[in-house]
Protein backbone atom coordinates (compact mmCIF):
# COMPACT_ATOMS: atom_id res chain seq x y z
CA UNK A 1 0.00 0.00 0.00
CA UNK A 2 1.07 3.50 -0.76
CA UNK A 3 1.86 5.81 2.17
CA UNK A 4 -0.77 8.43 2.82
CA UNK A 5 -0.05 11.88 1.45
CA UNK A 6 1.39 14.19 4.13
CA UNK A 7 -0.83 17.00 5.19
CA UNK A 8 -0.14 20.35 3.58
CA UNK A 9 0.02 22.03 6.96
CA UNK A 10 2.93 19.85 8.03
CA UNK A 11 5.26 21.29 5.39
CA UNK A 12 4.27 24.86 6.26
CA UNK A 13 4.85 24.29 10.00
CA UNK A 14 8.22 22.67 9.39
CA UNK A 15 9.34 25.66 7.31
CA UNK A 16 8.17 28.10 9.98
CA UNK A 17 9.88 26.16 12.76
CA UNK A 18 13.14 25.84 10.85
CA UNK A 19 15.93 27.74 12.64
CA UNK A 20 17.41 30.71 10.86
CA UNK A 21 21.05 30.51 9.78
CA UNK A 22 23.40 31.58 12.53
CA UNK A 23 25.79 34.45 12.00
CA UNK A 24 29.56 33.90 12.22
CA UNK A 25 30.59 33.82 15.86
CA UNK A 26 26.99 34.03 17.09
CA UNK A 27 27.07 30.76 19.04
CA UNK A 28 30.66 29.74 19.59
CA UNK A 29 32.81 32.61 18.40
CA UNK A 30 32.16 35.47 20.86
CA UNK A 31 31.22 34.45 24.41
CA UNK A 32 28.77 36.77 26.09
CA UNK A 33 27.74 38.53 22.91
CA UNK A 34 24.28 40.07 22.90
CA UNK A 35 22.34 43.05 24.15
CA UNK A 36 21.69 43.32 27.89
CA UNK A 37 19.87 46.67 27.85
CA UNK A 38 16.43 45.44 28.84
CA UNK A 39 17.84 43.06 31.44
CA UNK A 40 19.71 45.97 32.99
CA UNK A 41 16.59 48.14 32.95
CA UNK A 42 14.60 45.36 34.57
CA UNK A 43 17.26 44.80 37.20
CA UNK A 44 17.35 48.48 38.16
CA UNK A 45 13.54 48.66 38.21
CA UNK A 46 13.38 45.61 40.47
CA UNK A 47 15.88 47.10 42.93
CA UNK A 48 13.99 50.41 43.05
CA UNK A 49 10.72 48.54 43.56
CA UNK A 50 12.18 46.54 46.47
CA UNK A 51 13.54 49.76 47.97
CA UNK A 52 10.14 51.43 47.63
CA UNK A 53 8.33 48.41 49.08
CA UNK A 54 10.62 48.15 52.10
CA UNK A 55 10.25 51.83 52.97
CA UNK A 56 6.53 52.02 52.22
CA UNK A 57 5.74 49.00 54.41
CA UNK A 58 7.77 50.53 57.23
CA UNK A 59 10.09 47.54 57.60
CA UNK A 60 13.06 49.89 58.03
CA UNK A 61 13.03 53.26 59.77
CA UNK A 62 13.42 56.31 57.46
CA UNK A 63 16.46 57.35 59.50
CA UNK A 64 18.33 54.36 58.12
CA UNK A 65 16.75 53.93 54.68
CA UNK A 66 14.64 56.86 53.41
CA UNK A 67 12.09 56.25 50.69
CA UNK A 68 12.92 56.90 47.01
CA UNK A 69 10.45 59.77 46.88
CA UNK A 70 12.09 61.47 49.89
CA UNK A 71 15.52 61.15 48.28
CA UNK A 72 14.13 62.64 45.07
CA UNK A 73 12.51 65.47 47.03
CA UNK A 74 15.80 66.16 48.80
CA UNK A 75 17.60 66.25 45.43
CA UNK A 76 15.14 68.87 44.16
CA UNK A 77 15.59 70.86 47.37
CA UNK A 78 19.40 70.79 47.19
CA UNK A 79 19.26 71.63 43.49
CA UNK A 80 17.16 74.72 44.20
CA UNK A 81 18.60 75.84 47.55
CA UNK A 82 22.10 74.39 47.56
CA UNK A 83 23.90 72.77 50.47
CA UNK A 84 25.93 74.67 53.11
CA UNK A 85 25.64 77.92 51.16
CA UNK A 86 27.00 76.32 47.98
CA UNK A 87 24.89 75.44 44.97
CA UNK A 88 24.52 71.83 43.91
CA UNK A 89 26.19 72.47 40.55
CA UNK A 90 29.22 73.96 42.30
CA UNK A 91 29.53 70.86 44.49
CA UNK A 92 29.31 68.60 41.43
CA UNK A 93 31.69 70.67 39.29
CA UNK A 94 34.32 70.94 42.03
CA UNK A 95 34.33 67.17 42.62
CA UNK A 96 34.40 66.48 38.90
CA UNK A 97 37.32 68.88 38.48
CA UNK A 98 39.28 67.14 41.24
CA UNK A 99 38.71 63.67 39.83
CA UNK A 100 39.38 64.53 36.19
CA UNK A 101 42.44 66.66 37.01
CA UNK A 102 43.91 63.64 38.77
CA UNK A 103 42.81 61.38 35.90
CA UNK A 104 44.51 63.51 33.23
CA UNK A 105 47.67 63.69 35.33
CA UNK A 106 47.65 59.93 35.89
CA UNK A 107 47.23 59.27 32.16
CA UNK A 108 49.95 61.75 31.13
CA UNK A 109 52.46 60.13 33.47
CA UNK A 110 51.17 56.58 33.82
CA UNK A 111 50.60 55.62 30.18
CA UNK A 112 54.10 56.48 28.88
CA UNK A 113 55.65 54.95 32.00
CA UNK A 114 53.62 51.75 31.63
CA UNK A 115 54.53 51.42 27.96
CA UNK A 116 58.20 52.02 28.79
CA UNK A 117 58.04 49.39 31.54
CA UNK A 118 56.60 46.92 29.08
CA UNK A 119 59.30 47.67 26.50
CA UNK A 120 62.37 47.99 28.75
CA UNK A 121 63.37 45.56 31.52
CA UNK A 122 65.59 48.28 32.98
CA UNK A 123 62.72 50.73 33.47
CA UNK A 124 60.50 47.89 34.69
CA UNK A 125 63.11 46.90 37.26
CA UNK A 126 63.39 50.48 38.52
CA UNK A 127 59.72 51.44 38.79
CA UNK A 128 57.96 48.13 39.37
CA UNK A 129 58.93 47.71 43.08
CA UNK A 130 57.69 51.12 44.32
CA UNK A 131 54.46 50.86 42.31
CA UNK A 132 53.74 47.34 43.52
CA UNK A 133 54.62 48.41 47.06
CA UNK A 134 52.14 51.26 47.34
CA UNK A 135 49.43 49.79 45.07
CA UNK A 136 47.63 47.65 47.73
CA UNK A 137 47.77 50.39 50.37
CA UNK A 138 44.34 52.04 50.81
CA UNK A 139 44.34 55.81 50.17
CA UNK A 140 43.18 56.54 53.71
CA UNK A 141 46.47 55.09 54.98
CA UNK A 142 48.62 57.73 53.28
CA UNK A 143 46.07 60.54 53.62
CA UNK A 144 47.90 61.92 56.73
CA UNK A 145 51.14 62.07 54.74
CA UNK A 146 49.40 64.03 51.99
CA UNK A 147 48.25 66.55 54.59
CA UNK A 148 51.69 66.83 56.23
CA UNK A 149 53.58 67.16 52.95
CA UNK A 150 51.18 69.24 50.84
CA UNK A 151 48.85 70.95 53.30
CA UNK A 152 45.07 71.04 53.19
CA UNK A 153 44.50 72.84 49.90
CA UNK A 154 43.60 71.33 46.52
CA UNK A 155 47.04 69.81 45.96
CA UNK A 156 46.65 67.13 48.61
CA UNK A 157 43.16 66.22 47.40
CA UNK A 158 44.14 65.88 43.76
CA UNK A 159 47.33 63.96 44.61
CA UNK A 160 45.41 61.49 46.77
CA UNK A 161 43.03 60.75 43.89
CA UNK A 162 45.97 60.68 41.47
CA UNK A 163 47.75 57.99 43.49
CA UNK A 164 44.66 55.81 43.53
CA UNK A 165 44.49 55.94 39.71
CA UNK A 166 48.18 55.86 38.88
CA UNK A 167 49.01 52.22 39.66
CA UNK A 168 46.18 50.55 37.70
CA UNK A 169 46.82 52.77 34.66
CA UNK A 170 50.56 52.01 34.68
CA UNK A 171 50.04 48.27 35.13
CA UNK A 172 47.36 48.19 32.45
CA UNK A 173 49.63 49.90 29.93
CA UNK A 174 52.49 47.56 30.84
CA UNK A 175 50.26 44.53 30.41
CA UNK A 176 49.02 45.86 27.08
CA UNK A 177 52.51 45.80 25.61
CA UNK A 178 52.53 42.03 26.00
CA UNK A 179 49.34 41.75 23.95
CA UNK A 180 51.26 42.32 20.73
CA UNK A 181 51.87 39.07 18.85
CA UNK A 182 55.54 38.27 18.47
CA UNK A 183 54.88 37.25 14.85
CA UNK A 184 53.67 40.77 14.05
CA UNK A 185 56.71 42.31 15.71
CA UNK A 186 59.09 40.04 13.78
CA UNK A 187 57.26 40.75 10.54
CA UNK A 188 57.57 44.50 11.09
CA UNK A 189 61.31 44.21 11.79
CA UNK A 190 61.77 42.00 8.73
CA UNK A 191 60.32 44.79 6.58
CA UNK A 192 62.85 47.23 7.99
CA UNK A 193 60.76 48.96 10.64
CA UNK A 194 62.57 50.88 13.35
CA UNK A 195 61.94 50.35 17.05
CA UNK A 196 59.78 53.48 17.16
CA UNK A 197 57.75 52.34 14.13
CA UNK A 198 57.16 48.95 15.73
CA UNK A 199 56.05 50.72 18.88
CA UNK A 200 53.75 53.08 16.98
CA UNK A 201 52.20 50.73 14.45
CA UNK A 202 52.28 47.29 16.13
CA UNK A 203 52.61 47.44 19.90
CA UNK A 204 50.47 50.52 20.63
CA UNK A 205 47.41 49.33 18.63
CA UNK A 206 47.67 45.92 20.30
CA UNK A 207 47.92 47.55 23.72
CA UNK A 208 44.98 49.94 23.24
CA UNK A 209 42.27 47.56 24.56
CA UNK A 210 44.25 46.99 27.77
CA UNK A 211 45.00 50.71 28.06
CA UNK A 212 41.35 51.74 27.73
CA UNK A 213 40.31 49.11 30.25
CA UNK A 214 42.97 50.38 32.66
CA UNK A 215 41.68 53.93 32.21
CA UNK A 216 38.15 52.78 33.05
CA UNK A 217 39.40 50.97 36.14
CA UNK A 218 41.52 53.94 37.15
CA UNK A 219 38.71 56.49 36.95
CA UNK A 220 36.60 54.12 39.05
CA UNK A 221 39.27 54.10 41.75
CA UNK A 222 39.35 57.88 41.55
CA UNK A 223 35.65 58.24 42.28
CA UNK A 224 35.89 55.78 45.18
CA UNK A 225 38.72 57.88 46.65
CA UNK A 226 36.84 61.16 46.23
CA UNK A 227 35.07 61.01 49.60
CA UNK A 228 38.35 60.30 51.39
CA UNK A 229 40.06 63.15 49.55
CA UNK A 230 37.33 65.61 50.51
CA UNK A 231 37.76 64.76 54.17
CA UNK A 232 40.78 67.11 54.09
CA UNK A 233 39.34 70.43 55.25
CA UNK A 234 37.00 70.63 52.27
CA UNK A 235 34.12 73.08 52.20
CA UNK A 236 32.58 71.94 48.94
CA UNK A 237 32.26 68.87 46.75
CA UNK A 238 30.02 65.85 46.58
CA UNK A 239 32.17 63.87 49.01
CA UNK A 240 32.09 66.78 51.46
CA UNK A 241 28.32 66.94 51.09
CA UNK A 242 27.97 63.23 51.89
CA UNK A 243 30.28 63.45 54.91
CA UNK A 244 28.62 66.59 56.29
CA UNK A 245 25.14 65.10 55.90
CA UNK A 246 26.19 61.90 57.66
CA UNK A 247 27.33 63.87 60.72
CA UNK A 248 23.82 65.31 61.07
CA UNK A 249 22.04 62.01 60.22
CA UNK A 250 20.63 63.43 56.99
CA UNK A 251 20.43 60.03 55.35
CA UNK A 252 18.46 61.25 52.36
CA UNK A 253 21.26 63.68 51.46
CA UNK A 254 23.84 60.92 51.90
CA UNK A 255 22.01 58.57 49.53
CA UNK A 256 21.33 61.39 47.09
CA UNK A 257 25.04 62.28 47.01
CA UNK A 258 25.97 58.63 46.47
CA UNK A 259 23.56 58.42 43.54
CA UNK A 260 24.97 61.60 41.99
CA UNK A 261 28.56 60.33 42.26
CA UNK A 262 27.53 56.99 40.77
CA UNK A 263 25.64 58.69 37.93
CA UNK A 264 28.60 60.88 36.93
CA UNK A 265 30.99 57.91 37.13
CA UNK A 266 28.63 55.71 35.10
CA UNK A 267 28.22 58.41 32.44
CA UNK A 268 32.00 58.60 32.03
CA UNK A 269 32.19 54.81 31.85
CA UNK A 270 29.64 54.84 29.03
CA UNK A 271 31.78 57.43 27.25
CA UNK A 272 34.83 55.19 27.64
CA UNK A 273 32.89 52.23 26.24
CA UNK A 274 31.88 54.32 23.25
CA UNK A 275 35.49 55.36 22.64
CA UNK A 276 36.54 51.73 23.02
CA UNK A 277 34.13 50.65 20.30
CA UNK A 278 35.43 53.42 18.03
CA UNK A 279 39.15 53.11 18.70
CA UNK A 280 39.49 49.33 19.06
CA UNK A 281 36.61 47.79 17.07
CA UNK A 282 38.61 44.56 16.76
CA UNK A 283 38.53 43.90 20.54
CA UNK A 284 37.05 40.46 21.21
CA UNK A 285 36.95 39.57 17.51
CA UNK A 286 40.50 38.34 17.00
Amino acid sequence: MNDPMPAKGTGILSRLARARPTKPGEIYGVPGQGSTFWLSVGSVAALVFVWWLVTTMGWVKPLFVPSPQSVLAKFVQVWNEGFTNTSFLDHALISTFRVFSAFVLACLIGLPLGLAMGMSPTIRGIFDPPIEFYRPIPPLAYLPLMIIWFGIDETSKVLLIFLSMFAPIVLGARSGVRSAAIEQIHAAYSFGATRWQVMRHVILPSAMPEILTAMRVGIGFGWTTLVAAEMVAATSGLGYMVLSASQFLQTSVVIMGIFVIATIAFAFDLLMRFLERRLVPWKGRM
